[in-house]
């Protein structure tokens, strides 16, 4: 792509008092709202962190002993 591609459209520049940028989208950006806290997910991960901790551990001691 050229550099003149990426060049702002000169017509446009400086119109965006409305928030919009003229493409058609909704600018909101607040998207859609997030679901409920996976609690049984978040316990696993946390269950498996101490796991790969003890794990560590067990490697270090078996290295230095």
């Amino acid at each position: 792509m050229s550099e003149t591609a990426h060049a702002p459209d000169a017509s446009v520049a400086g119109h965006h008092g409305d928030g919009g940028h003229g493409d058609g989208h909704d600018d909101g950006h607040g998207g859609p709202a997030l679901g409920p806290i996976d609690w049984p997910a978040w316990g696993a991960a946390l269950v498996g962190l101490a796991f790969a901790l003890v794990v560590a551990a067990a490697l270090y001691l078996a290295q230095h002993p």
